[in-house]
């Protein structure tokens, strides 16, 4: 995520007003604005989508931590290199945002057990009246007469079936309404993807004219002069450990949805950003250049982005292989 960040901003914001805007230096622009904005709004839908569920167990926490450790090294890297202020803000955020996501879903699941624990204590409790080996056959109740051990506690429980009966058929009926307000939801759900991502393009494109215009970024010169950047060695390290953790962070949750056969809980929006993201971080460290040094500089990190998004890309055939089919939901409103 934010791995990719120092490259790309240091490069926008790189001071040199004796270049030209280019066609190709514009775009580069362009792409770098839209794949910051891409990182600043990428874990609010995943966020919302939990406060709307009450739940993330459809998140692997060793997806987050890995990505935690990744956001991690990356702004310690920032802070080593001495890279320009935005990329030290850059990598807070994303530390401050990964926390309050891993906040969350331990919350939710402390919450969840919680509530489970109960509900099998009481449980637990109700099946306490059930006779036991050792209990008589017959025993004499206060009305004089015989009966089974546990008979008046099944009764008791057969008459309030009975009586739920009716609420049962309600709730297969308020589950069908829900069923079909998913089915219904479907394409809403894909306009209303499609609409943020054209929200997000329209706020990283405007974002890159208001920053040339007032002269916040100007354009750099394609051929760079390797002495004059060299980063420290240590902080080289931590940018190839953040885009390892990057790139490795996603496997658990390809196996957790595997496992589960479902990507129930997941949003659909937090992958397609990520994809964008790496998509553009990648077409605008291109389109500044294709010089062999400028592209072995930034190798690294175009690896861990290409890697990244074919990761993604294995994530939305799991959404489309594991979604609810229309007999699945004919056979939950039986």
């Amino acid at each position: 995520m934010a791995g990719f960040l120092p490259s790309a901003l240091t490069m926008l914001a790189h001071e040199s007003s004796s270049v030209p805007l280019s066609t190709r230096e514009a775009l580069s622009g362009i792409f770098g604005s839209i794949s910051l904005a891409c990182w600043i709004f990428l874990l609010v839908p995943q966020l919302i989508e939990n406060y709307r569920n009450g739940s993330a167990e459809a998140i692997s926490l060793a997806f987050i931590f890995v990505w935690f450790i990744g956001d991690i090294c990356n702004l310690a890297g920032a802070l080593w290199a001495g890279l320009v202020p935005v990329v030290v803000a850059i990598g807070v955020y994303f530390c401050i945002a990964d926390g309050v996501l891993i906040a969350q879903c331990l919350y939710y699941g402390i919450k969840n057990k919680r509530r489970e624990a109960r509900a099998l204590l009481a449980a637990r409790q109700s099946s306490a009246g059930e006779p036991s080996e050792d209990e008589p056959l017959l025993r004499r109740e206060r009305t004089n007469s015989l009966t089974i051990p546990g008979s008046r506690e099944r009764r008791r429980r057969s008459s309030a079936s009975l009586r739920r009966r009716p609420s049962s058929s309600a709730q297969n009926d308020h589950l069908a309404k829900i069923l079909e307000e998913s089915d219904e939801s479907g394409t809403r759900l894909w306009f209303k993807n499609v609409m943020s991502v054209l929200a997000i393009v329209v706020v990283g494109a405007a974002g890159w004219a208001l920053a040339y215009e007032s002269g916040a970024w100007k354009p750099s010169p394609t051929s760079t002069d390797v002495e004059t950047q060299k980063t420290a060695a240590g902080a080289q390290v931590l940018g190839y450990a953040s885009a390892v953790a990057y790139l490795g962070a996603r496997i658990p949750q390809i196996v957790k949805n595997a496992r589960d056969r479902s990507c129930e809980g997941l949003s659909l929006l937090f992958f397609i950003l990520s994809l964008m993201g790496n998509l553009t971080y990648g077409a605008g460290i291109l389109c500044h250049s294709t010089e062999h040094e400028y592209v072995m500089k930034n190798l690294p990190w175009l690896i861990g982005s290409l890697g990244t998004m074919v990761e993604d890309v294995t994530i939305f055939a799991q959404f489309h292989m594991y979604a609810p089919k229309a007999g699945a939901h004919e056979e939950a409103v039986v």
